[in-house]
């Protein structure tokens, strides 16, 4: 994935995708099992001030409509910035998939049970061997979906239609990942 998106290069990714959303507990990957118990076991994003600075104001302002107190908006964006880095992911895109799965209700729950932020399965904290972990923690969250997400975007080969389309259990189906890409481009796009 290139490391500038634009608008056209977003719109113009098509395919199709499965999410940790609706995942089936008999369907398991290993790998990604493997992955993710790896990712959670692992203990500064920026390059360098001046790019944190302009990047966390930018985004800072256009998350103020989901979260409104500033100290939270920024303490989300470094964390989501840090998880997006280690899994070599756009942080834009990461907030992307968060607008469309909880629009940054940290307490979502899905009608199927996933939770958080990027709306992980429970059934992951079992599967990993952690099932003290608290899926609505920010940094529990980021760390598993960022996770879930680099797995099956390798998966796919680079292929983010159907990388986002695995994240949300609907591999086959362009609508998940339309919402993403409409979120990517009209609210979370780099200038």
């Amino acid at each position: 994935m290139p490391r500038h998106m634009t608008r056209g290069l977003i719109i113009a990714c098509s395919g199709l995708l499965f999410s940790p959303a609706v995942a089936d507990e008999q369907t398991v990957d290993p790998g990604l099992r493997d992955t993710l118990k790896a990712a959670v076991e692992e203990s500064n994003s920026f390059s360098d001030r001046f790019e944190a600075e302009v990047w966390l104001m930018d985004m800072s302002s256009r998350l103020t409509r989901w979260i409104e107190d500033e100290e939270k908006r920024l303490r989300l964006l470094r964390m989501v910035h840090a998880e997006a880095q280690r899994t070599e992911l756009e942080p834009e895109l990461v907030l992307a998939v968060i607008h469309v799965e909880s629009r940054f209700d940290r307490f979502a729950i899905s009608r199927v049970g996933a939770r958080g932020l990027m709306q992980i399965m429970p059934f992951w904290l079992d599967e990993i061997g952690r099932p003290d972990d608290n899926l609505f923690h920010l940094d529990t969250n980021l760390r598993y979906g960022t996770t879930i997400l680099r797995y099956y975007l390798d998966k796919e080969n680079g292929n983010l239609t159907r990388a986002l389309a695995r994240y949300n259990g609907s591999l086959g189906s362009m609508r998940y990942p339309s919402l993403v890409y409409t979120a990517l481009a009209d609210v979370w796009y780099r200038d």
